[in-house]
């Protein structure tokens, strides 16, 4: 393990097998010693300002059925709501006087044509009034032709996840009415429209191997990703995947252990990416979860920065946090865990991944 690590800090590229070697690490001292090295490696790259996205759930009513999620089109039980405009936009503006550097308008998926034109109003309406606000989307697959609209609009990033790489898992979680090389073929046409790609998968799903993961982080790569995001699987109690054991606090903590392990891997390998210290994993571990995710390697987080009415009706998996806790809560919470960790917020600035930034660099000069 040590000289397998050694090699991927120095940006030696591993075999699958080594990759799944690191992901499946369980003792401690190795754990760490993984951790370590992807820090250091996060410094030299990306350095250590931590980038806040104001998430904007702005809608839970949803077109699809995916089997793991909670605002799925099968689900009776919640009460759904759709965010006006102005709403979206004051959300917004609070972001901006946090001095949050980028939103995150993040809903669930549809299609539909009243759909398409109040994101694009939206983003129309964030961009004229808070031009140097970087407006990422995570609104499912869509067209070629929508997405290149809602790039016209002003938005300058779009989260779409695989979920995972391995198709017969993909399948497995994802209903009829998504298709594996449907979702590949979206990842493509967001590079086409000119966005700055970003994707990631769900970690410890039932059935779900450490090759898989090492399969998954391979995909990143392949399609040189910009930014990832990407956390533990929670089951979601009006969802109908489940494992088939209960869940217990040691089954949980392993898969923190992974998720950790998995953004320790991802930055030895794509060094440059930015990675996301998710909400997941501050459901696993309440106290210190995201900052690990941080000292893993991870260098944004999300605060949410909507209204704190509609958060309970937002739930994708079960226990997740901050459900009663205002936005400025949430910033000075935040504020005060990064500062003790040696981090640093990086205020008023979109966080452009580097990547990307080289990316372009390349293409200009070629």
């Amino acid at each position: 393990m040590t000289d397998i690590l050694a090699r991927a800090e120095a940006g030696e590229r591993l075999s699958p097998e080594e990759t799944a070697t690191l992901i499946s690490l369980e003792d401690g001292p190795a754990c760490r010693a993984l951790y370590e090295a992807a820090y250091r490696v996060k410094l030299r790259h990306v350095g250590n300002a931590v980038y806040l996205r104001g998430l904007i759930e702005y809608s839970n009513i949803c077109a699809k059925n995916y089997l793991y999620c909670g605002i799925r089109r099968g689900n009776g039980r919640i009460r759904r709501f759709e965010l006006t405009i102005d709403e979206i936009l004051a959300a917004a503006q609070l972001a901006s006087e946090y001095g949050y550097g980028s939103v995150v308008l993040q809903g669930g998926e549809r299609g539909d044509a009243r759909a398409v034109g109040l994101i694009e109003r939206a983003v129309g309406r964030i961009k004229a009034a808070f031009p140097a606000l970087g407006i990422t989307l995570s609104c499912g697959e869509q067209s070629l032709a929508v997405y290149e609209r809602w790039r016209r609009a002003g938005a300058d990033r779009y989260l779409l996840r695989i979920e995972s790489f391995s198709r017969a898992l993909f399948e497995r979680i994802h209903p009829a009415d998504s298709v594996f090389d449907e979702r590949l073929k979206a990842l493509k046409d967001l590079r086409t429209a000119g966005f700055q790609v970003g994707t990631g998968v769900m970690i410890g799903l039932p059935g779900q191997t450490p090759p898989d993961l090492a399969a998954d982080i391979a995909f990143f790569r392949d399609i040189d990703a910009d930014m990832i995001g990407m956390g533990p699987w929670l089951p979601q109690h009006d969802a109908p995947l489940h494992d088939d054991t209960p869940e217990t606090p040691d089954k949980a903590a392993r898969r923190f252990r992974l998720a950790l392990n998995m953004i320790a891997v991802t930055r030895l390998v794509l060094r440059d990416v930015n990675i996301a210290s998710t909400t997941a994993l501050q459901t696993l571990r309440p106290a210190d979860g995201r900052e690990l995710g941080l000292l893993a390697g991870a260098n944004v987080i999300m605060p949410n920065v909507g209204e704190v009415e509609h958060r309970g009706d937002y739930q994708l998996y079960d226990g997740k946090p901050d459900l009663d806790e205002n936005a400025r809560s949430i910033r000075i919470a935040l504020e005060r865990s990064v500062a003790g960790i040696g981090e640093h917020i990086a205020y008023n600035v979109p966080g452009t991944p580097r990547h990307y930034l080289e990316r372009i660099s390349r293409r200009s000069g070629e």
